[in-house]
């Protein structure tokens, strides 16, 4: 097939993104695919291609911290022209399949999807719709709540519009919190966070004075992620970390963190953890063409909460959903191949 992958982009995970659509474009070529590999939202977006089986593929190393929020509005300009008009769009349209390697940002919250809907160009992972629900975590955690995926308390709050709020003020003296964006994702700007004077410091730093973020209880015990690929759901991956949580440095630097799956637990949590994934995938409306990540925390009595689901998790060949693809018997190149066959013709 004639492919297009699409990385890069304008959000806090660019970087990861571009070393997901390298690692895939290894992968397709592998399977005797033709890519072409695009950043929509570089100065120059043709990265490479059309690369043919037996081409060499770069690699691409993720730095220890996300672009500067700096650059942001620039990617996102250059990205928005070159998916509404231009070379890039007539490219996509003429590909047999877009796979997106894209994370976080427009990518991942369903601006893209939308994008490539109305153009009529088929790709990879869940449609626009699914993508929104996913990305705000406060909307999520509504959403899974009323499915019976079991949630922690949490409370929304925008520093630039509100004063503390009272259900704030209480989290934080019931015990230490996590305080996180609502809608960003790859662990960015994720928070420990055991006192008011600490809280005010991070809401101070918070990227933008419209940003909402969300604070909810630290959950004490382990944690896990869960993948499904269509109706499939893989096998449990436990994150065992050095630091309080899994934030951008842990998950992209070597040694801070160690993966584990199958997780060593006993069959009845793994089984829940994998029903849990599978009810939180169909609930935000992830059908049999599309994929997900779904993270649990557990309590300090053992019971796991959902932390949130990911519509395009990565897909580097070190990330979460190879690493349990290759516990299920699958390669690399089985899962990239499966993540395609997903997708409607």
């Amino acid at each position: 097939m004639r492919v297009v992958i699409l990385c890069g982009g304008e959000s806090s995970e660019r970087d990861v993104s571009l070393a997901s659509g390298r690692s895939v474009a290894g992968a397709l070529l592998e399977r005797g695919h033709e890519v072409v590999l695009v950043d929509p939202a570089a100065e120059a977006p043709l990265l490479a291609g059309p690369l043919r089986p037996g081409d060499a593929v770069d690699g691409f190393a993720v730095g220890k911290e996300p672009p500067s929020p700096a650059d942001l509005p620039r990617l996102r300009r250059r990205m928005h022209a070159a998916l509404t008009g231009g070379p890039v769009l007539e490219l996509l349209r003429d590909a047999e399949l877009v796979f997106l390697a894209l994370h976080g940002g427009w990518g991942e919250d369903g601006h893209v999807q939308a994008l490539l809907e109305r153009a009529d160009v088929r790709f990879t992972g869940p449609g626009s719709a699914a993508c929104a629900a996913a990305w705000h975590k406060g909307r999520t955690q509504a959403v899974l709540a009323a499915a019976d995926v079991p949630v922690t308390e949490r409370v929304l709050w925008q520093p630039a519009a509100s004063d503390l709020p009272a259900a704030v003020r209480r989290l934080v003296a019931a015990g230490p919190v996590v305080v996180k964006p609502v809608a960003d994702g790859s662990s960015v700007s994720v928070h420990y966070v055991d006192s008011l004077p600490q809280l005010a410091r991070v809401a101070a730093r918070t990227r933008s004075g419209e940003a909402e973020l969300i604070v909810e209880p630290f959950l004490s015990g382990r944690e896990f992620t869960v993948a499904v690929v269509g109706g499939e759901v893989l096998p449990v991956v436990e994150i065992e970390l050095t630091t309080s949580v899994f934030d951008y440095t842990a998950k992209y630097q070597s040694g801070a963190v160690s993966e584990v799956c199958p997780a060593p637990v006993p069959t009845e949590l793994a089984a829940q953890l994998q029903q849990l994934a599978l009810r939180a995938h169909q609930a935000l409306g992830f059908g049999g063409n599309s994929y997900s990540r779904t993270d649990f925390r557990c309590d300090a009595g053992g019971e796991p909460m959902c932390l949130e689901v990911n519509a395009l998790p990565g897909l580097t060949e070190t990330s979460l959903l190879p690493l349990a693809a290759t516990a299920a018997g699958w390669t690399y190149s089985d899962l990239i191949q499966r993540l395609m066959d997903l997708s409607p013709r």
